[in-house]
């Protein structure tokens, strides 16, 4: 039965039946059968097919209402019992953040907690938050303001500098002020949120965004336009530093951060790896 309304809640987050399949990592006659014998038990329709598109009926709306932040306890209990006892950490991390910095920082951090065994997951930062909130993850390292999820732990451990990509790396006059049309990151990137503003105030207008700072960062090497990403992208794509423009002193950052369900951060051993990236976040 758990498996089939997890299923339906899934269901109501992809709206199809293929996408619902590959999240759950199952085939899609069996998310069917799964929604088939839900049906059957709750005596109701629960969705409504529109072509490739599903969506839920008003007693499958009710019945994901009353169960997901059950399904989610449930988890949670399981990652505690399990995970925590086995000394072991299961995170979501920023797909930018485990593609340039992120590995050194966690192969630091290993070092100072050799007995616990960890667990990546790359995901953009709203779904690493989501996958907390579901209890699939225990924690996670992700960007976007502190004061976004006031239902979870969130402290910030690193503030990362963003950093201007001329166009094909040629000679840029910039000043921190001047008007500058930038490639840089879409909306529903918690990154973006973070910025936004200061953007704004140092003039600087987004005319094209992009689904990951790495690919804002390609493009602007390849003469598409100057890009606006952080200071690790363009180091790891060697960079030099005499070829792009800091912001750090206009205070332009993006700000990762540490994230946890508050009943999750309260254990010892989470406890214990918090210190741990907090300490070395900005050393790598």
């Amino acid at each position: 039965m758990l498996e089939n309304l997890e299923t339906l809640v899934t269901l109501s987050k992809t709206g199809t039946m293929m996408e619902t399949a590959t999240v759950l990592k199952v085939s899609q006659s069996a998310v069917s059968k799964r929604i088939a014998a839900l049906e059957r038990f709750y005596d109701r329709a629960l969705i409504e097919r529109h072509g490739r598109r599903v969506v839920l009926t008003h007693h499958g709306t009710r019945l994901v209402e009353k169960v997901t932040p059950l399904i989610s306890e449930l988890r949670s209990v399981f990652l505690e019992d399990n995970a925590l006892r086995r000394g072991k950490i299961i995170m979501g991390v920023s797909e930018a953040i485990l593609a340039s910095w992120g590995p050194r920082l966690f192969a630091k951090v290993r070092n100072r907690m050799p007995e616990v065994e960890f667990t990546f997951h790359a995901q953009r930062s709203p779904v690493v938050l989501d996958r907390i909130r579901s209890g699939e993850y225990m924690l996670g390292i992700c960007t976007g303001s502190p004061d976004a999820d006031t239902d979870l732990q969130s402290e910030v451990i690193r503030r990362e500098a963003m950093v201007i990509l001329p166009s094909g790396l040629e000679p840029l006059r910039y000043r921190p002020g001047d008007e500058l049309d930038v490639i840089t990151i879409e909306s529903r990137s918690g990154a973006w949120r973070s910025i936004e503003e200061d953007m704004r105030r140092w003039s600087l207008r987004r005319r094209v965004s992009l689904e990951s700072f790495f690919s804002v960062a390609q493009m602007a090497l390849a003469g598409f336009g100057h890009g606006l990403v952080p200071e690790g992208v363009a180091r790891t794509l060697g960079v030099g530093e005499d070829d792009w423009i800091s912001l750090r002193e206009t205070g332009l950052h993006r700000p990762v951060r540490f994230v946890a369900r508050k009943s999750m951060f309260s254990q010892p051993l989470v406890q214990n790896f918090y210190q741990a990236v907090s300490e070395l976040a900005e050393t790598v």
